[in-house]
């Protein structure tokens, strides 16, 4: 029997590290491997227990005592019963197909030779029997779509770098995952790094470059780990280095790590980047397949895009070409965040629904609450409503909707998220991350925060609606990079899609999802307060009097409508309302 063990950021978070010590102290003869995750987050700390038939058996929820019984259990020679996922969580893993994701949560990631019995560089020794052009023929056939966000064929790029002339040229991989809330590239480069450097050693062969170049973001020092003992390994073995596998191909291979910049993002700014400058993009053409890095012939992906490819060529490309729908073939990896049951990471076929996604492999709405809007394609994303939820993953019907497929974020809300707040929340996200170059995002931006952030303290006019679609059209139409173009998307979405939350804020000065503080006024109801004084004892401002075991008051002047009081009372004494909406704690 295998043990495996979660061990990426998340379950190390989770206390994966005390399950570890348990482990060792009660089985100190069984050999724990520590594995990646394996997407299901939410279950951290998260055990594995292969038995002898080769099924596996998934423990979730860990902790040093529950450990215990679970180990005892086993020792005493008997499958452990107790803390088995239940079967509505298990649908989180049996709903998916896995490819970039195929061997996360599976096997040791600092092993070579774990990965080279998963299959690992079997890719790579058909590339070099295929040769250069049988490459790129492969992955045109695939249909594989850079999975950065554009969803520009992957075939073109490499073709562009290989046709163009030049004895030095690069391969370089986005791993600069700057979104919030995703978390798709760093579990990949934690749980599986050899299948990235396999992912780019096959495209330098196929452009014909000798040196990769992997821009990770410092602040995944867990995955810079894991890719350092990777790339330490594969040039042990032969498969970095001159004349691999005796094929006369030989490739190179380094890390750079960013500071963390979200416009480094965009390609022709992680490249600035690499290049000791300033992060900004830069006018295309030349594109980076002509000149890119040090001004040589370069081909840029994300994590995700590479993390397919030694299975396409492996594998064949008919297989990954049978998945998908028309134009978007294959899988797409998500990070799913928000009000839902189960958050993780998921890889599924292009095609599948929203509500799928949502409802039978998140498990639906956290508390049973009614679902309201999704984000998707991180801070330049569209959020879209209930009534698109049958729209299916692909990049035309997600494009037609306002929304961008991006790198694979995916945040849900239910109804306590008020639509305006969140247009504000991601605007002075974009803003604040504006490199500045243009002027249109430089000061595009920062007026759309302006102007939500009037709406959502009460001073907004109908006018402004106005102002927000002439700047968001003129944005998309004008910034320099993919970035600014996209910025104004979770704007010109939720004016789309909930206008009435924008009218009500701006002509009833209420917030229906009681999340705007300068629209909320706080009150005690007399009969319910039984005077215990705590809400007073916590109000910063001592805004809130009265006697002990007599009911208190709220002095509106005082008032910063900061909800403590509203969270801490017991009784269900304070109510909160935003014009005819009222509800108590």
């Amino acid at each position: 029997m295998r043990i495996l063990l979660s061990y990426g950021s998340c379950g190390i978070a989770a206390g994966a590290a005390q399950v570890e010590a348990v482990l060792k102290t009660i089985l100190p003869a069984q050999q724990i491997e520590l594995v990646g995750c394996n997407g299901m987050c939410f279950a951290e700390p998260l055990l594995q227990l292969v038995d002898e038939q080769g099924l596996i058996h998934y423990y979730g929820n860990l902790d040093e005592k529950k450990t215990r019984n679970w180990a005892a259990e086993l020792e005493a020679g008997v499958i452990p019963q107790q803390y088995l996922l239940e079967e509505d969580k298990m649908a989180f893993l049996r709903r998916q197909t896995r490819i970039a994701l195929r061997n996360c949560g599976l096997i040791d990631p600092e092993s070579l030779e774990a990965a080279l019995a998963a299959g690992a560089y079997q890719g790579l020794r058909r590339a070099i029997e295929l040769g250069p052009q049988g490459v790129i023929d492969e992955i045109k056939n695939s249909g594989l779509r850079g999975r950065g966000g554009a969803g520009f064929p992957t075939w073109r790029k490499w073709q562009a770098a290989k046709d163009n002339a030049g004895e030095v040229k690069y391969v370089i991989c986005n791993a600069d995952e700057g979104d919030p809330g995703a978390f798709m590239d760093r579990s990949l480069l934690e749980g599986d790094p050899h299948n990235l450097l396999e992912g780019m050693m096959i495209a330098g062969l196929a452009i014909g470059a000798g040196e990769g170049i992997i821009y990770v973001r410092a602040e995944y020092p867990l995955a810079v780990r894991r890719l350092q003992i990777a790339l330490g390994q594969a040039e042990e073995a032969g498969f970095l280095g001159d004349n691999i596998l005796g094929s006369g191909f030989g490739f190179k291979m380094r890390l750079a790590k960013g500071a963390g910049a979200f416009v480094c993002g965009e390609e022709t700014a992680l490249i600035a980047s690499l290049e000791g400058e300033r992060g900004m993009p830069s006018l295309k053409p030349p594109y980076p397949a002509e000149s890119g890095y040090k001004n040589r012939p370069s081909n840029i992906n994300n994590v995700e895009t590479y993390a397919n490819v030694p299975w396409i060529i492996a594998q064949g490309s008919a297989k990954f070409a049978a998945m998908g729908t028309g134009d978007s073939k294959g899988t797409k990896v998500f990070a799913l965040a928000g009000k839902i049951k189960f958050g993780g990471l998921i890889e599924i076929p292009m095609g599948i629904t929203l509500r799928e996604i949502i409802y039978e492999i998140a498990g639906g709405i956290e508390g049973g609450r009614p679902f309201k809007a999704v984000q998707i394609g991180g801070p330049s994303g569209g959020c879209l409503p209930a009534s698109l939820l049958n729209t299916p993953i692909d990049y035309k019907s997600i494009g037609e909707t306002g929304a961008i497929m991006g790198s694979g974020g995916m945040v849900v809300m239910d109804g306590s998220a008020c639509m305006v707040d969140m247009a504000r929340f991601f605007m002075d996200f974009t803003a604040a991350e504006s490199c500045g170059k243009c002027t249109h995002c430089r000061i595009g931006t920062q007026r759309m925060r302006e102007l939500l952030t009037a709406i959502t303290e009460g001073k907004g006019e109908n006018s402004m609606l106005k102002q927000l679609r002439s700047l968001g059209v003129g944005i998309i139409a004008g910034a320099l990079c993919g970035l600014g173009n996209s910025a104004p998307n979770p704007v010109m979405t939720t004016l789309r899609y909930f206008p009435e939350e924008y009218q009500e804020h701006i002509e009833e000065k209420k917030c229906r999802a009681l999340k705007c503080s300068a629209l909320l006024r706080y009150s005690i109801d007399p009969a319910a307060c039984n005077g215990c004084g705590l809400c007073a004892l916590k109000c910063p401002v001592k805004a809130i009097t009265g006697e002990k075991k007599q009911a208190h008051k709220i002095d509106p002047e005082k008032c910063l409508a900061c909800g403590d009081c509203f969270d801490r009372c017991r009784f269900q004494a304070v109510l909160v309302d935003s014009g005819e909406v009222k509800a108590h704690a």
